[in-house]
């Protein structure tokens, strides 16, 4: 039997997670640091211009269209059952995350997306005008994924529901044929 290190919970407690977790960090900033380096060399203005662009874009336009996006779909599905009040519904991921996912795929291939760039033709040996029609495709996959997802969800807890309420029942029935007819 291995005895524990007298001061690992030491350094858990100090730091909040392992010595790992820390290692990862570090990584992540050490590479982090080394392609902003190697991106800053090429031309630091444009990358700055982007990255300030992006952020008032995302601030200004995305945030808000996403934000209205996600309060409509919320007023479609309704609130949470049993709370009375504005909540949200579980069946409201399965719009939202095939809607995240295929925006992500658009955000990274938008020039081909969109048909913008022909030099890829070459790179890709494909002819540009194929990747919307695949782009639409998998959007429309990781939907029909969703909502395949969500009618088992709703079934099985449909099937739940029904069983549990099948046990109540036989257990009011069961408590009624144990009182007497004359005892109150």
């Amino acid at each position: 039997m291995r005895l524990p290190h007298p001061d690992a919970g030491a350094f858990r407690r100090r730091y909040g997670a392992s010595p790992l977790h820390l290692l990862l960090v570090l990584a992540s900033f050490a590479l982090a640091l080394y392609a902003g380096v190697r991106l800053l060399a090429g031309n630091a203005v444009d990358v700055a211009l982007w990255f300030v662009g992006a952020a008032l874009l995302h601030d200004l336009v995305l945030l808000p269209l996403y934000s209205v996006t996600d309060r409509a779909v919320q007023a479609l599905f309704g609130p949470a059952a049993g709370t009375g009040g504005p909540g949200v519904r579980v069946s409201v991921n399965h719009v939202r995350v095939p809607g995240f996912v295929a925006g992500v795929l658009l955000l990274v291939w938008w020039p081909l997306v969109l048909g913008r760039v022909d030099h890829f033709t070459v790179t890709t040996a494909l002819p540009a005008d194929v990747f919307l029609p695949r782009w639409l495709l998998i959007t429309a996959a990781l939907f029909a994924a969703s909502a395949a997802v969500l009618l088992v969800r709703v079934w099985w807890g449909t099937r739940e529901s029904r069983r549990a309420a099948r046990a109540r029942a036989r257990a009011r029935r069961a408590g009624k044929r144990r009182r007497t007819p004359g005892a109150s």
